[in-house]
Formats: C-alpha cells, sequence, structure tokens
C-alpha cells in the first residue's frame, strides 16, 4: 500500500476515532467510574469490534471486486457520495448529543462486554467501512498484505485512541477536556471525509 495512502487512511482513523459519541462515552464511563484496569479492557475490546468489522469490509469488498470488476466504479463513486452525505450530516448537526452514565455493570468481562458490544453491534460500522475502504482499494493491485494493513491500522489506531482517553481520565473528577472540542473535532472529520471524495472523483473521472 502507497505510504502517502495510507498516511490518508491513518489521518481519517484518528480523526474519526477522536470523534465524540456513544463509544467514548462508553469508555469514560469504565474508566472515570471503574478505574483505568477496565477502561483499557473496554477500549481493547473496542478495537477488536471494530476491526473485525473492517475486516469483513476489506474481504467483502475485494471478493465482489474480484468478481465483478466492472462494479469498482460504481462501488467506488458510491463509497465517495456516502462519505459526503456522512460530512453534510456531521456538519449540519448543532450539539453534541454525549452523556457519559455511572456505569452500573461491574467486572473485567462487563467492560470488555460493553466496549465490544458498543462497535460490533452498530451496523453503521460495516456501511461506513465499506464506503471508507472503495477510497483505498485498487482492484489491480490489492494485496493479502494491503488488505491486512488496512484492517490493522483500523483496530490499533482506534485502541490507542481509547486507551490514551482511559490513562488520562481514570483519575479525573470531570469529563474528559475533548469534549469541549467536539465540534471542532466532527467538523474537521466532515473535512477530511469530503476532501477523500474530491481526490477519488478527480483521480477517476
Amino acid at each position: 500500500m502507497d505510504f502517502a495512502l495510507w498516511i490518508s487512511l491513518v489521518g481519517v482513523c484518528a480523526i474519526g476515532a477522536m470523534s465524540p459519541g456513544p463509544s467514548l462515552a462508553v469508555v469514560l464511563s469504565h474508566s472515570m467510574t471503574r478505574g483505568l484496569k477496565q477502561g483499557l479492557i473496554a477500549s481493547v475490546a473496542h478495537g477488536v469490534g471494530v476491526g473485525i468489522y473492517a475486516t469483513l469490509a476489506v474481504v467483502g469488498l475485494a471478493g465482489f471486486i474480484h468478481e465483478f470488476p466492472i462494479a469498482y466504479k460504481v462501488i467506488l463513486f458510491a463509497g465517495a457520495a456516502y462519505l459526503v452525505y456522512l460530512a453534510v450530516n456531521i456538519l449540519r448537526q448543532k450539539t453534541n448529543h454525549f452523556e457519559i452514565t455511572n456505569n452500573a455493570n461491574t467486572g473485567n468481562l462487563a467492560a470488555a462486554q460493553d466496549g465490544f458490544a458498543i462497535a460490533f453491534l452498530n451496523p453503521k460500522l460495516a456501511i461506513f467501512f465499506l464506503a471508507l475502504f472503495s477510497q483505498f482499494i485498487d482492484p489491480d493491485s490489492i494485496t493479502i498484505s494491503s488488505a491486512a494493513i488496512m484492517c490493522i491500522t483500523v483496530l490499533v489506531i482506534d485502541t490507542l485512541w481509547y486507551c490514551l482517553v482511559s490513562l488520562i481520565t481514570s483519575h479525573a473528577n470531570q469529563k474528559f477536556e475533548l469534549l469541549r472540542y467536539g465540534k471542532e473535532i466532527n467538523n474537521m472529520l466532515a473535512i477530511a471525509f469530503i476532501l477523500l471524495a474530491i481526490r477519488v472523483v478527480v483521480t477517476n473521472i
């Protein structure tokens, strides 16, 4: 996978992970009310859930392109359109609906279940990764190694981000400072989606 292209993927994944939402709320509920260990467990479990969806998306997309190469352009532009759609919805949001609750579940297993479930039980992730990866997969040069790099990149960035959040907030008595800048981060994510979609359209017309 081209290094410059990989850096683009890293940037989009990093901003996406930083965007406040239900996943962040779950991790914070464990790290701030149950301590660092449970926060880290929830973070790793969440990363695994995200990684599974990423793997399914890459395998499914690569297999479909291999069987129906003529459909590649359709998938490519449909993915770009979906990213623009997500960007518009993000930019139209006036407030961030975000709430941290005192998690009633205790124990390491509960932390793992919560972290995994908030990612794996979100079918929108599959659609998102199909749209995202369609912008990075070259049907003429897709290999197992490049597919693995994309999946591992998503898993590692997601896990490291939430582990960092857990480390910072495990002894905090107030909401993570990042929440103050949630709107700005979401706007950055929207811009990244739009730029990625533009790049794909320009390079494939």
